[in-house]
């Protein structure tokens, strides 16, 4: 092993060129590493390097905002350009960059480097110049692919973080909203960006944000969910404690709110903390929608999320141990149905049930072009060949598909997928216990759903604890001048939004006939 001593810790000499072989060392002879020297008239005489990584800045921006000065733009002569003077003076100058920083050791050169910056030394000058020519090949803004509204925003987020973060300020533009940039993964240095708004977010929720992303040791953070993973507040759960959205316009919704978002630099779905199981049934149409559609849609989604969970097992125990709870025109065609089926009931709708997750996992990793079209036709085909050869009855096929649609009107996926797993779990209580084994599945989920923390807040807030003024935004949705204040759990600061909480005045005039 090498007793050499580490070239990022050093500063940086007068030597160009031992300045230049610093920062290639670093980079340890990387091809992309694009060395470029040149002559300025702006100090005549003196050898000067660019040094930038190829493919993650702008070139565009390269040529016309630091080459082009450089070779055509000369200092003031009352402009003192000796020694590390340069650098100052090429600055104020010569190079029209708006973000430029100084840097005098190798190691901060190749990290700024690695986030886009291009690097300018010189003869003589122990400091070096660092230019923002970010850019390169990168996804534009485009209509969101997962969270689509009928009405509302059609942009989401992208793999960039300044991007992300633009997208934010254009919708609140306000100096109190907060920005801050943390730096986390040993291999990947990835940039992680806290967003929030003072005056709103709870001091002791963004210092426990602060915390666990301190604590997070990791070789690389790839995408938000290796975030997610390490700050979630319990890890043995089905259920997400962070909601996740590619929607720039839900996030500053929460932030209004008092909450805080994480974004991750090259993801494009932003985290939100502190949240609660109903923020998972809430769809941006909501709010862009009349009240009174969207309190409507609100509860056919919670209905649909319980139907998910419940009917296949329901199916079950009934048919299984509790017929008489059937009319007798019924009972006798499901009876006629099962005629001649060689399996019980929980055998049947569990073979239906792995079936579709089967044809649902094939559909999503199918190509898009051919991808829905196996999912359609498999369900189809399948389906009605297993009726026909009489595997399955044509009462658990309904059972299967009307669940399988169910599952779909909840909006976050993550929080759909759990009730896919709860419905395996029920149908086996079912199956073996009946509507008792039902009873005591959902009783351990409403449990563990109240055992559940979010940064602090209680998950299931505002069923438990019991808290009849927030219920004005959970199951119903109240008119825009009825919503005056902040949810108390999450903003205790400021709760206030606005308005007086009257009806505008044009509305409480009684019509003139």
């Amino acid at each position: 092993m090498s007793n050499a001593p580490n070239p990022g810790k050093k500063s940086f000499g007068t030597s160009l060129q031992a300045n230049v072989d610093a920062v290639s060392a670093m980079f340890r002879g990387s091809k992309d590493l694009v060395i470029r020297y040149l002559s300025s008239d702006a100090a005549p005489g003196r050898a000067m390097a660019l040094l930038f990584i190829d493919g993650i800045v702008d070139s565009d921006t390269i040529n016309t905002n630091i080459m082009n000065p450089l070779m055509s733009v000369s200092l003031p002569p009352d402009i003192s350009a000796k020694g590390d003077k340069l650098i100052a003076a090429l600055a104020d100058c010569v190079i029209s960059i708006g973000s430029v920083q100084s840097v005098k050791s190798p190691n901060d050169a190749a990290e700024l480097m690695l986030n886009g910056l291009c690097l300018l030394l010189a003869e003589d000058s122990s400091v070096a110049l660092m230019a923002d020519a970010n850019g390169g090949e990168q996804r534009s803004v485009t209509v969101p692919q997962t969270q689509t509204v009928i009405r509302g925003p059609q942009h989401s987020f992208t793999e960039n973080l300044k991007t992300n973060i633009s997208l934010l300020r254009r919708i609140i533009r306000s100096v109190d909203l907060h920005v801050d940039i943390r730096t986390i993964g040993r291999q990947s240095h990835t940039n992680v960006g806290v967003i929030y708004i003072h005056g709103l977010a709870e001091v002791g929720v963004v210092r426990e944000v602060y915390r666990r992303l301190e604590e997070i040791d990791i070789d690389a953070v790839l995408e938000s969910g290796y975030i997610e993973e390490f700050i979630q507040d319990e890890t043995f759960t089905l259920f997400p404690t962070l909601l996740n959205t590619e929607r720039p316009d839900t996030v500053a919704a929460e932030l209004l709110e008092g909450k805080v978002s994480i974004i991750v630099d090259g993801s494009p779905l932003a985290l939100i903390a502190p949240t609660s199981f109903f923020a998972f049934f809430q769809s941006p149409d909501d709010f862009y929608q009349r009240y009174d559609i969207a309190s409507f849609i609100r509860v056919i989604r919670y209905t649909a999320y319980a139907i998910s969970m419940l009917l296949p097992s329901i199916y079950i125990a009934i048919t299984t141990f509790h017929q008489e709870m059937l009319p007798t025109t019924l009972l006798i065609s499901l009876a006629a149905q099962r005629e001649g089926i060689p399996f019980p009931g929980l055998v049947e709708a569990l073979l239906m049930e792995m079936t579709f997750e089967v044809l649902r996992e094939a559909g999503l990793r199918m190509p898009r072009a051919i991808g829905p079209a196996i999912s359609i036709v498999g369900a189809l085909v399948l389906g009605q060949s297993a009726v026909q050869a009489g595997i399955v009855s044509a009462g658990m096929v309904i059972v299967v598909s009307f669940t399988a649609i169910s599952n779909f009107v909840t909006p976050e996926f993550n929080m759909a997928a759990t009730s896919r797993i709860i419905r395996f779990l029920l149908m086996l209580l079912a199956g073996i216990f009946g509507f008792f084994g039902i009873f005591l599945g959902v009783l351990f989920v409403m449990v563990h759903l109240a055992s559940l923390r979010s940064f602090g807040v209680p998950y299931m807030t505002p069923l438990a604890p019991l808290n009849i003024g927030l219920f004005r935004d959970i199951f119903f949705r109240m008119p825009r001048w009825a919503e005056v204040f902040r949810p108390s759990d999450i903003s205790k600061s400021n709760r206030r939004r606005g308005g007086s909480g009257k009806k505008p005045e044009h509305q409480r005039q009684s019509k003139k006939p």
